[in-house]
C-alpha cells in the first residue's frame, strides 16, 4: 500500500475518535482472527501485543523481536481492508523512525506506545516519553502519514494515582497523541476525570466486571479496545469444549 493509501487509512482511524460514541475497537492475534472480527463490520482492526506474542511464542512485555511482532502484524494487515492498528508496546528498542517504517511497511497505520520501562523497572521519564511521542509523530508526518498514536498511561499498573495519569496524559496530549489510553483505569470518577482533563481523545479497556460501553460513551470515552482478552477468551471456550466431549464423548 502507497503512502497516499495509508495516508487515508489513517485518517478514516483518526476520525473514528469521538467522544460520547466510542471506537469499538476488536483486537486480533493472527489472520483468522482479524478475518473473522472484520467480517462483523467493525470499522478498524487492532492488534493485541499479548496475544500476538503469545501465538509467536513469546511473552507480553516488550520482549518479542521486532522483525517478528511487525511480521505478524503484516500477516493480519493483509487479510483485512479496514485500517489496522498495532499494539507495539514499548518499541522494542527500535528508534522512531524504525518503528514507524516497520509499521508502514507492515500496512498498519495506528499504533500503541506504552510507558512502562521494561529495562529499569517501573514507568519511563514523562517527559522522555514525550520526545518519543513527539518523535513518532514526526517521523510519519516526514514520510507522509499521519499515524494515529495511541499514548498508553501505565500508571495504574504501576498502582499510582489518578492525578499523575491526568499529568502524564496531558504531557503525552500535548506531544500530539491522537489518543491517551490510561489501561487499567476502572472507576467511573477515576475516567470522567481523564476525559475532562487530559485534553485529547480517551482509550478506555473492555475488561469483565468494568463500565459497559454505554456508561463509557456517557463519560465521553471515544475508543474502547479489549486488549488480550478477547484471545484469552476464545482459547478458555475451546478448553472448555474439549474438555467437555471429553467427558461426554464415546469411551
Amino acid at each position: 500500500m502507497n503512502a497516499a493509501a495509508l495516508s487515508a487509512q489513517a485518517d478514516q482511524l483518526r476520525a473514528l475518535h469521538v467522544p460520547g460514541s466510542p471506537l469499538l475497537l476488536v483486537n486480533a492475534w493472527d489472520p483468522p482472527s482479524a478475518r473473522r472480527l472484520a467480517s462483523d463490520n467493525y470499522p478498524a482492526i487492532a492488534t493485541t501485543s499479548a496475544g500476538v506474542a503469545e501465538a509467536l511464542g513469546y511473552e507480553d512485555g516488550n520482549v518479542t523481536p521486532p522483525d517478528e511482532m511487525l511480521a505478524a502484524v503484516a500477516r493480519i494487515a493483509a487479510v483485512v481492508d479496514v485500517p489496522v492498528t498495532a499494539d507495539l508496546e514499548a518499541g522494542y528498542g527500535l528508534e522512531p523512525r524504525e518503528l514507524v517504517d516497520g509499521l508502514l511497511r507492515a500496512g498498519a497505520v495506528g499504533l500503541n506506545f506504552e510507558d512502562t520501562n521494561h529495562e529499569g523497572g517501573g514507568m519511563v521519564d514523562a517527559e522522555r516519553q514525550v520526545e518519543r511521542l513527539a518523535a513518532i509523530k514526526e517521523a510519519g508526518r516526514e514520510v507522509g502519514v499521519d499515524v494515529v498514536l495511541n499514548a498508553r498511561v501505565d500508571v495504574f499498573l504501576h498502582d499510582g494515582e489518578v492525578d499523575e495519569a491526568v499529568r502524564r496524559g496531558r504531557l503525552y496530549a500535548d506531544a500530539d497523541a491522537d489518543c491517551v489510553y490510561p489501561i487499567g483505569a476502572r472507576a467511573r470518577e477515576a475516567i470522567g476525570r481523564l476525559v475532562k482533563e487530559v485534553g485529547a481523545p480517551i482509550n478506555s479497556l473492555a475488561i469483565p466486571g468494568g463500565l459497559p460501553l454505554a456508561q463509557l460513551a456517557e463519560l465521553g470515552v471515544a475508543r474502547v479496545s479489549f486488549g488480550s482478552g478477547l484471545m484469552h477468551r476464545a482459547m478458555d471456550a475451546a478448553a472448555e469444549e474439549a474438555s467437555g466431549y471429553g467427558s461426554t464423548g464415546p469411551a
